[in-house]
């Protein structure tokens, strides 16, 4: 079986979120369990100076110009690059410009993207030729539909990792990216009067992936659905839609053997995390003192994220003696109130914006507690983190949240299930009556260390995940 990926970024080469992580490793578990796997990524300039054994194996000529395909290898996965410098050999990120704009072309840039996986759906690299081609959100959504256009020549798989990004794109560029008109239809890539890549993904796939079984019922519910909730409840009731948990590379995240801690650690050693918290109060300017929760955030600040609800419950987590480190930056509101509350509570509170993944991994191996109080979250890979590391997150009930942690309630205790804490409201009352729990566990040492042990031995390996895709891909075919 020959499986084609198709997306837009990879870790480590070139990441903006979640997608790329992945990228960087759902390709190499399903070559471990038997699938032929390669990828298939436009040349940006970091994924190119990444693959260096790229060649070219074909040329080609398209509605956005000349290309040459290349293919290489990163980390033991064939990689496929498509080199159209016109296109892709730009600053800033894969999809705005510095002054984060979205670029005027991006229409054309991803609509290459699709149309190029259809190329190879029908040979266009001569030694190979997928059978399923794996379409990744808005970016690679054309490619279903060019494969559809063509009669089929590959199964089709088409995983959301977030709904909310859609692709829309004026409806007269129709003429520019090679699909007959009789596919903008509201049976077809047609939303509200525009092109819509995701939908032309969501439509035309043989089978729609989630990146969770509870993010994949709550996108038939109109609040989670953005307007596409009548199509994915259709595909629901035809089978046609799944959810497939994401997974955690081991490879690189594992107290154990992760060189980015000062001390390593397993759930049989777990007095060796103390040192990690140490460090990390003195690098936040915190009080050292190891008998204070350290709550942490690591993430976009944004609504989506519930970051607000973090800032309105601070003064209450405050007040139980507890502390927050923040990573991360986005919102400008967010943003000026976290640094403000770090300025009003030194000691208390370190702030700082901006995202480094080394840094990342020095708070999961520090901190007591992982906050994701999002009010959706597809899959989140920051509480899985938080499992493997022993830091117990602290979650709201939606998306693949509600699929990994389980609340440290009496009874989940008692069934030695609890893994964290979860809470239902999207409010800061709901929040902080959780940080409440956490408290109280916490004051439990013997209790708050049986979570933790339970909490570590979840297996959110990737191999788990890509049995689950062979499983599908041989329905398919």
């Amino acid at each position: 079986m020959q499986v084609l990926h198709v997306c837009s970024e990879i870790f480590p080469l070139l990441k903006t979120g979640g997608l790329a992580d992945v990228i960087g490793a759902l390709p190499a578990a399903q070559i471990e369990g038997g699938v032929d796997t390669r990828v298939l990524v436009p040349a940006f300039p970091d994924i190119l100076r990444g693959v260096a054994d790229a060649k070219a194996v074909a040329t080609g000529e398209s509605f956005a110009g000349d290309y040459t395909l290349l293919f290489g290898h990163f980390n033991g996965v064939g990689i496929y690059l498509i080199d159209a410098p016109h296109l892709y050999e730009r600053p800033g990120s894969p999809y705005h410009d510095t002054n984060l704009y979205a670029y005027t072309d991006n229409v054309l840039r991803f609509a290459l993207l699709g149309w190029v996986a259809a190329e190879m759906a029908s040979g266009l690299d001569p030694l190979w030729k997928p059978d399923i081609v794996h379409a990744h959100d808005w970016h690679a959504g054309l490619a279903p539909a060019y494969i559809a256009a063509r009669g089929g020549p590959a199964k089709t798989v088409f995983t959301v990792h977030n709904l909310a990004y859609q692709g829309m794109f004026y409806a007269h560029h129709m003429n520019d990216i090679d699909l007959p008109w009789s596919f903008f239809d509201m049976n077809g890539l047609e939303f509200n009067g525009q092109i819509s890549y995701l939908k032309a993904g969501l439509f035309y796939a043989d089978h729609i992936t989630a990146v969770s079984p509870t993010y994949a019922r709550e996108i038939t519910e109109p609040q989670f659905a953005y307007g596409m909730e009548g199509l994915l409840k259709q595909r629901q009731l035809e089978g046609r839609l799944s959810g497939i948990l994401n997974g955690v590379d081991g490879k690189i995240w594992d107290p154990a053997h992760d060189l980015l801690l000062t001390a390593r650690y397993n759930r049989d050693t777990l007095e060796e995390k103390a040192e990690n918290k140490r460090q990390l109060q003195i690098a936040m300017g915190l009080k050292v003192n190891e008998k204070m929760p350290l709550f942490a955030v690591v993430s976009r600040l944004t609504s989506q994220k519930g970051l607000d609800l973090v800032l309105e419950a601070l003064p209450g987590l405050l007040e139980q003696g507890g502390q927050l480190v923040i990573l991360g930056a986005g919102d400008p509101v967010l943003q000026e109130g976290f640094l403000a509350a770090a300025a009003e509570h030194p000691g208390q509170v370190g702030v700082q914006i901006g995202y480094h993944e080394a840094f990342s991994h020095r708070i999961m191996g520090g901190a007591d507690v992982i906050l994701v109080p999002s009010r959706f979250e597809p899959c989140g890979l920051t509480q899985l983190y938080g499992l493997k590391y022993g830091t117990l997150p602290l979650v709201r009930r939606t998306g693949g949240l509600a699929d990994t942690v389980s609340d440290s309630s009496l009874e989940n205790l008692a069934d030695g299930i609890a893994s964290g804490f979860v809470f239902e409201d999207s409010n800061a009352w709901s929040l902080l009556r959780a940080i409440r729990r956490a408290f109280v566990l916490w004051s439990r040492p013997s209790l708050w260390r049986f979570v933790q042990r339970q909490a570590m031995g979840m297996d959110f390996s990737w191999q788990v995940a890509a049995q689950s895709y062979r499983d599908l891909y041989q329905r398919l075919l």
